[in-house]
């Protein structure tokens, strides 16, 4: 028996954009996901690859919304809260992704995101002229 492909499964969909993400093809991507978002509006791992096309295409306020959601979703969400951070930083806003930089090092202890924190907490004490306030 053959099994019937199934078109537009949000898993198979899930699995095309990840392949498209992993070869920098965030515009196809998003071209798969937004009709599947709009079939499975609940579904974190097909807004989290969203997120993750709207980051690498570098449309950074949609990453950022769409990365606030999930964080507002589930708080304990590593990879969308470090996301966050990064999508905040890239905008320049430094004081915005200092929280979300400090839990993402915290929680995963990962050198990557305590080196973001401490990027972040540089360029902030650079803008800002001191380190007094991320105390």
């Amino acid at each position: 028996m053959i099994t019937p492909i199934r078109a537009n499964h949000p898993a198979d969909v899930y699995h095309e954009a990840w392949s498209l993400l992993e070869e920098r093809e965030p515009r196809a991507a998003l071209a798969l996901l937004d009709p599947a978002i709009e079939a499975e509006p609940g579904s974190t791992g097909l807004r989290t690859l969203r997120a993750w096309a709207y980051f690498q295409s570098a449309q950074l306020q949609r990453a950022e919304s769409e990365l606030a959601g999930l964080v507002d979703d589930c708080p304990t969400d590593l990879w969308a809260r470090y996301a966050l951070g990064r999508v905040l930083e890239r905008q320049s806003k430094f004081a915005d992704a200092l929280p979300h930089m400090r839990l993402a090092a915290v929680m995963s202890g990962d050198p990557e995101h305590e080196a973001g924190l401490l990027r972040v907490e540089r360029r902030l004490a650079e803008t800002d002229g001191s380190l007094d306030d991320l105390t």
